[in-house]
C-alpha cells in the first residue's frame, strides 16, 4: 500500500499535514487488520528533522510491530536534473527511521503530450543508479507505469531499460477492472512479463482515488466499492500468481482506500 501523507500537527512542524489516518497506531491497525506485508511510507525532504522525523521513527516501529516492512516512499522529477538531491533525500530518510527498502515515486513524464524519452531515459538511469548507492543494503524499488514496457528504447523498451537498475517495481497499471483488453491484467502484462523474465519481483499497484484525480472513474475503484476492490484484484492475483517475481497488489492510497470502504 501507498501511504502518502502524515498526521504532524502543521503548528509543530510546517511540513506537518495533520492527517488521523497516518498516526503511527492507526496505520499500523489498518496494516494488521488488512493483511498487509508492505506500506510505501511517504518521506519528505529533511526527514530526519524536527516532527517529520520522530513521527517517521514512530510509524516505522508501529508498522514492524505487526510484522509489515515498510519503505521509504518518495521523489520528484526535477532530481532527474540533479541527481544528488535523491541522494540526500535517502541519507535523510536512512537517519530517520529503520526503513527495509527504498520507494520511489518519479514521472518526468506528466503532463507532457510527447515526453523526450531519449533525454529521460539516460538521465532517469543515473538517478537511479545514484539513488542505489545512496540507498547502501536497502533495496531500491520504483513505481512505473505500465505503458513504459510499450515505449520502444534501444533494443527493448524504456521499461527494460530502467530494469538492470532496481531491485524491484511496482508495476502501476490503474484500471477498474481485471479481466478485457483495457484491463489491468492486459495492461500490466508486458510489464509484469518483463520484471519476471529479469528476475527483478513487481506488484501489480490499483487506484482507489476519486475518479477527478485518478483521471476518469474507469481508472479508479472509489465509485465501484470494497467489494469490486477485492474481487478484481483478487482476479489480478489468479492471473499473475504463475509469473516469476509476482509478489501481490499493491493499493493507491491509504486515506482513499479508507474513504472507499467507509
Amino acid at each position: 500500500m501507498w501511504a502518502w501523507g502524515n498526521s504532524v500537527d502543521p503548528s509543530a512542524d510546517n511540513r506537518g499535514l495533520g492527517q488521523a489516518a497516518l498516526a503511527p497506531a492507526a496505520l499500523a491497525a489498518f496494516a494488521h487488520e488488512h493483511g498487509l506485508t508492505s506500506v510505501y511510507l511517504s518521506v519528505p525532504w529533511a526527514a530526519n528533522q524536527g516532527a517529520i522525523g520522530t513521527w517517521l521513527a514512530e510509524s516505522v516501529d508501529a508498522l514492524h510491530s505487526v510484522g509489515v516492512r515498510v519503505s521509504a516512499l518518495g521523489g520528484d522529477a526535477s532530481w532527474l536534473a540533479n541527481p544528488t538531491l535523491v541522494a540526500q533525500w535517502i541519507t535523510d530518510a536512512r537517519a530517520a527511521a529503520p526503513f527495509d527498502a527504498v520507494q520511489l515515486d518519479i514521472e518526468p513524464w506528466a503532463g507532457q503530450a510527447h515526453p523526450d524519452f531519449a533525454s529521460i531515459t539516460p538521465a532517469f538511469v543515473t538517478l537511479l543508479q545514484t539513488a542505489k548507492s545512496a540507498a547502501g543494503p536497502l533495496p531500491l524499488g520504483v513505481d512505473l507505469p505500465w505503458w513504459l514496457a510499450t515505449v520502444p528504447s534501444g533494443a527493448g523498451t524504456v521499461f527494460d531499460a530502467l530494469l538492470p537498475e532496481l531491485d524491484s517495481v511496482a508495476i502501476v497499471a490503474f484500471a477498474d477492472h481485471a479481466a478485457g483488453s483495457d484491463g489491468i491484467v492486459a495492461l500490466a502484462q508486458p510489464a509484469a512479463d518483463a520484471a519476471g523474465a529479469a528476475g527483478k519481483p513487481f506488484t501489480i499497484g490499483v487506484e482507489t482515488d476519486t475518479p477527478e484525480v485518478a483521471g476518469g472513474p474507469q481508472l479508479t475503484f472509489a465509485d465501484d466499492g470494497e467489494a469490486a476492490l477485492v474481487s478484481e484484484t483478487d482476479a489480478v492475483r489468479t492471473a499473475f500468481a504463475s509469473t516469476a517475481g509476482y509478489s501481490g497488489v499493491t493499493v493507491e492510497h491509504l486515506r482513499s482506500w479508507i474513504a472507499l470502504i467507509g
